[in-house]
């Protein structure tokens, strides 16, 4: 087995590492492969599809967050067989989700021309806020179920296990187990999941608070005080 490969990318050769996943011989060019569910802090695990790549003679796209470099590879990660892919898949996300803190998915949806108006009949994902801690509120309609908060609060980071999934297909929904208030879950509030969530799913009272105009009297109330769920 070589220590190394060689191979294209963009109509640029490279060698590097053997191992090597396709993401991570894109950056060494410079290349900026859209990512949702990849996180350098969690385990790469291919879920959303938004960094598929086309790799010349393959039947199918290749995850580059996954996918390894072989040798004699030539990968086209902007072609209109991956861009294509890569629009449909961000057009449903954000037609049933809401998007609008999640700015480095805004910017991929914007460089490939993703128009979510295309699935107008699309069901959007609603839930209530739910604010049942003193340190972050949890908006479910703003996940995109990417499992980074569920990965780094198991076996990749903090091994509490006080995420986990819920529900089936469009009610599927990241909860704590039985759905019980996070104050009665395992959770240590130590904060990493709300540090990799991508679009605001997972927020800091404080930071929700400064942008609802909360006086600071307001915002030490809402950290005191957790309740099951914000009333509308």
């Amino acid at each position: 087995m070589t220590d190394t490969v060689t191979l294209t990318i963009d109509g640029v050769e490279l060698t590097v590492p053997a191992g090597t996943t396709i993401l991570e011989a894109a950056a060494t060019l410079g290349i900026e492969i859209p990512v949702i569910c990849w996180h350098e802090a969690t385990t790469a695990n291919g879920l959303c599809r938004v960094c598929v790549v086309d790799e010349d003679g393959g039947r199918l796209l290749q995850p580059a967050c996954i996918a390894g470099c072989r040798n004699g590879a030539n990968i086209e990660t902007r072609n209109e067989r991956a861009l294509r892919s890569r629009r449909t898949i961000l057009e449903m996300l954000a037609a049933s989700v809401d998007l609008g803190e999640a700015p480095e998915i805004e910017a991929a949806m914007a460089d490939c021309a993703a128009d979510p108006a295309r699935f107008p009949e699309a069901r959007a994902r609603e839930h209530e806020l739910i604010d049942d801690n003193p340190f972050y509120l949890r908006d479910y309609s703003q996940c995109v179920l990417c499992w980074r908060c569920v990965q780094v609060c198991a076996e990749d980071a903090q091994y509490t296990f006080a995420l986990t999934l819920d529900g089936r297909g469009h009610d599927t929904q990241v909860s704590t187990a039985f759905d019980i208030p996070m104050t009665e879950s395992p959770c240590v509030f130590c904060g990493q999941c709300v540090g990799v969530c991508p679009t605001g799913a997972l927020k800091p009272k404080v930071e929700w608070g400064l942008e609802q105009g909360l006086a600071p009297e307001d915002i030490r109330s809402l950290t005191r005080a957790p309740r099951r769920r914000r009333e509308e």
